[in-house]
């Protein structure tokens, strides 16, 4: 059976096979030295400023300050050095807290260093492997990374392995209102519906379609199917409403959104004829849909 290759990212591959993140040569004084595995005190430990982790699951954190009771911390955490005895953590922050809830004092560690980029770029790496991350604390830590460290999204691309298309799609979260953030960060809905729902222009249609959504429990098809109809019938307006697509190419219509990532607009006569529009919200985007194309 073939097994699943985890991608990890370029940017963090790079950094862990990067001697100037590991010499003991350049190690700023103290216990220890960089490059060692060490048992560290928890109180020398500050915590990740770049953490994309937005909340911690207390069950989940239970469950670990058992095991950790039991066995031990069996996987070192990540810490840079910062000064004499002085560390921050790099990757590790739930063992960190179940170590503490577990009544630790200390916790094995790996010293690196690592410059802020790099804190960030492997914080995040290391957190969108997870499966219970929330689409939007990988939205913003994206955005974050494009924002404090000046990278392209071909740039962020190629840092974390993920194509651009994807990363897109996590970013335009962001414009949702706040109500329906809050809705995907408590799992009321998924990443599915919350990208239905930015096809819709109004606010407060976005709004009502979610609460529609959680009280019917409406699948991702089922509402953006809704929101087709919604859009077809042109409320509010006097002119004739649209003509629905035949389900072949609404079909075509609902891959062409998947694979580039923003709005599509096809129409069709009964001839034959008609025309596809591309929508784009800046330069950069326009130039990530040329690339595609």
């Amino acid at each position: 059976m073939k097994t699943k290759k985890k991608a990890l990212g370029r940017g963090l591959s790079a950094i862990l096979e990067s001697p100037d993140t590991d010499i003991t040569s350049r190690d700023i004084s103290g216990k220890y030295v960089v490059g060692a595995i060490a048992n560290i005190p928890l109180e020398n430990i500050e915590s990740n400023p770049f953490q994309p982790r937005d909340s911690s699951q207390g069950e989940l954190l239970e469950e670990l300050s058992r095991s950790i009771r039991e066995q031990g911390v069996i996987q070192p955490i990540t810490v840079r050095k910062l000064g004499y005895d002085k560390y921050q953590l790099i990757s590790g922050e739930r063992r960190c807290k179940a170590a503490l809830m577990a009544g630790l004092k200390e916790i094995p560690a790996y010293i690196r260093i690592a410059s802020d980029q790099q804190m960030l770029e492997m914080a995040l790496v290391e957190n969108i492997q997870r499966d219970d991350l929330n689409p939007l604390d990988v939205a913003g830590a994206f955005q974050r990374l494009i924002e404090e460290c000046n990278l392209t999204q071909e740039a962020l691309s190629e840092r974390v392995g993920k194509n651009r298309t994807t990363i897109t799609n996590y970013i335009r979260l962001l414009k949702l209102p706040a109500e329906i953030q809050l809705a995907l960060k408590k799992n009321m809905i998924t990443m599915g519906h919350a990208r239905a729902l930015l096809s819709v222009d109004k606010t407060e249609s976005q709004v009502f379609l979610m609460k529609i959504i959680i009280e019917k429990e409406l699948s991702v098809r089922e509402i953006e199917k809704i929101i087709r109809d919604m859009q077809s019938l042109d409320i509010g307006k006097t002119k004739k409403p649209r003509r629905k697509l035949p389900v072949r190419y609404q079909n075509i219509k609902d891959d062409l959104v998947e694979k580039f990532g923003t709005n599509i607009d096809l129409k069709r006569n009964t001839k034959g004829k008609g025309s596809i529009v591309i929508s784009f919200e800046s330069d950069e985007d326009l130039e990530r849909i040329i690339s595609i194309l």
